[in-house]
């Protein structure tokens, strides 16, 4: 079994196509080019400059070196992962077909592997950090081995996808393929997303400081930074809301909020986000807010829809988001829990 990483775009805006028709798709844009028929790497590199005439050689070995494997090293039983940009988890799918091309395509949709998609969405916290730091390669396909990977998710796969055992600092056994090792190659520091590895840390710290209840702490402070005055719940039944949020100093301005906080890593169901909408009523909230550290099921968002202007959802991602537009405004022993100091570093380019 080797271990692959794909991308579904971008921003991930191809990911809910990859997820309900079951594929990963090869995202390059125009190119109708059939690579099983494709005798090697150099005869794809010269049909990639026929199609790309503007790109520069570097780029288009890059993109060779990405296009060949998916076309003829990936293997039925294959992992692949994807590192979702909608929410901070990571989908594992098991490769069940070989490479197709479809030449009508739509465009760019010419070249797919089918895949069986494992369970939900998996939660970021629950990879090692160097785990993650391989699978914050800025490439779209690779194949990833570095830091024993395909071992851990193997490992991973048999505990019905609980924690890294490499989190642990448990080892495990792997073995090398003659097919994979022709496609290995090391991925150096300047290929890596060094701005999700810091956002991995800061949760890593969040999770450590506002563990449980203590993470409604955390939410009611950037509300409070936001200009909300706010109730919240003592740990334990709450009735249906943590937090109950008003703009201004007494809390009697629009908006007005009912929050329910949820800090466990696994997904929230529809069912349990419908509990706030009960909540609302009882408590006469216009507006819902939802936060959910471990994200939501694919579903959820789609079918709340038509709540757009009641409930907004946050995922881990939009509570960092919040934390970085509003942390100088935060109370100063929030701040002590949680010290954090703005970098600048230079911006790597994806490759596509």
């Amino acid at each position: 079994m080797s271990l692959w990483l794909i991308r579904a775009g971008r921003h991930g805006e191809f990911e809910s196509k990859f997820f309900e028709e079951g594929r990963v798709y090869v995202t390059w844009g125009d190119l109708q080019l059939n690579l099983s028929k494709l005798e090697g790497r150099e005869e794809l590199l010269k049909a990639l400059a026929e199609v790309y005439k503007d790109a520069k050689l570097n780029k288009l070995r890059n993109w060779a070196g990405q296009l060949w494997p998916f076309a003829h090293a990936m293997q039925k039983g294959d992992l692949v992962v994807l590192p979702s940009k909608t929410q901070q988890s990571i989908y594992v799918g098991e490769i069940t077909g070989d490479y197709h091309y479809e030449p009508k395509g739509p465009n760019p949709f010419y070249h797919y592997r089918t895949v069986k998609w494992i369970g939900e969405a998996i939660p970021r916290q629950r990879f090692g950090q160097d785990l993650l730091h391989s699978l914050g390669a800025f490439l779209t396909i690779c194949r990833i081995q570095r830091n024993n990977a395909e071992a851990r998710l193997k490992a991973m796969k048999t505990s019905g996808w609980g924690e890294d055992p490499g989190k642990k600092g448990i080892k495990v056994k792997t073995k090398t393929t003659a097919a994979a090792a022709e496609v290995e190659e090391e991925l150096d520091t300047e290929d890596i997303d060094l701005e999700q590895e810091g956002l991995d840390r800061i949760a890593m710290l969040i999770e450590s400081k506002f563990a449980g209840h203590h993470l409604t702490r955390l939410v009611e402070g950037l509300l409070q930074a936001q200009g909300y005055t706010t109730y919240r719940s003592p740990e334990g039944a709450d009735g249906g809301a943590d937090i109950l949020a008003g703009m201004g100093a007494l809390g009697f301005g629009s908006p007005q909020l009912c929050v329910e906080v949820k800090s466990e890593s696994s997904p929230i169901d529809r069912p349990t986000v419908d509990k706030l909408l009960g909540a609302m009523s009882k408590f006469s909230a216009p507006q819902g807010l939802f936060v959910s550290w471990g994200g939501f099921r694919q579903n959820v968002q789609k079918e709340l829809a038509q709540s757009f202007f009641k409930v907004r959802l946050w995922t881990r991602k939009e509570l960092l988001d919040a934390l970085f537009a509003h942390y100088d405004k935060l109370d100063a022993d929030l701040k002590a829990e949680l010290p954090l100091k703005r970098i600048w570093t230079v911006a790597a380019q994806e490759e596509e």
